[in-house]
């Protein structure tokens, strides 16, 4: 295996409130984040390999100037309603994939990072209806993080690891090259629906579970 699933976004309302459910439900949240000069905040939860986060635009002139712009996180949040896909895939290589990206790219340097460092961003990011799709070079499990980088990884719900991703999309019927390729990773599983949703599964989802957190969220996560 050449690459690893990283973290899924999901593009909420400013604050993220939804967060709290998922709070309710069993999830302890981690540190969260405002990304400077991307016009955008975070709230997320870890587990052991991966990691959920919300993403909502904080700086609507941040998140529309010329190197944003690119990214096109501006239009995928306020057009979340209307058609726009809410979502983004990171993965990380293994030791084994080296410099290599799973998908056809360009670099993102945004000024929240050391300027040596950047972001494999796919060259289908203009391509509203697919999710942002991303690699990050120095991506690790939340589990292997150093000391000072720890995060909760113990939930009351019991869950430990991300082993399902799976993409409900009205456009999966003719994915781009670059979503093909994420696809061809087994990273990621794709499937047709009305609506965009994303569905997690944990631990192998031995127990045969399933919680719905939608309309408020597009997800849902079984185990």
């Amino acid at each position: 295996m050449t690459f690893e699933f990283d973290h899924l976004f999901i593009l909420t309302d400013i604050g993220a409130a939804v967060a709290d459910r998922l709070s309710s439900f069993g999830l302890v949240e981690g540190s969260s984040r405002i990304h400077r000069g991307q016009g955008t905040a975070n709230r997320c939860f870890f587990f052991h390999n991966a990691m959920l986060e919300l993403l909502w635009v904080c700086d609507p002139q941040e998140a529309q100037s010329e190197l944003i712009y690119l990214t096109r996180l501006w239009e995928r949040s306020t057009d979340r309603n209307n058609g726009a896909c809410p979502f983004g895939i990171c993965l990380r290589p293994t030791k084994t994939a080296g410099d290599t990206i799973a998908f056809s790219s360009w670099e993102y340097r945004p000024p929240y990072l050391p300027e040596n460092v950047n972001i494999s961003v796919g060259t289908n990011s203009d391509v509203l209806t697919e999710p942002m799709l991303f690699q990050i070079p120095w991506g690790k499990r939340p589990d292997s993080y150093p000391a000072e980088k720890l995060q909760p990884l113990s939930h009351p719900v019991g869950f430990r690891e991300i082993t399902r991703v799976e993409l409900v999309s009205p456009a999966a019927n003719n994915p781009s090259p670059e979503l093909r390729s994420v696809i061809d990773t087994n990273q990621l599983k794709l499937r047709l629906g009305s609506e965009y949703c994303i569905e997690l599964g944990f631990d192998g989802e031995m127990q045969g579970k399933l919680a719905d957190f939608r309309p408020e969220l597009p997800l849902i996560v079984s185990w």
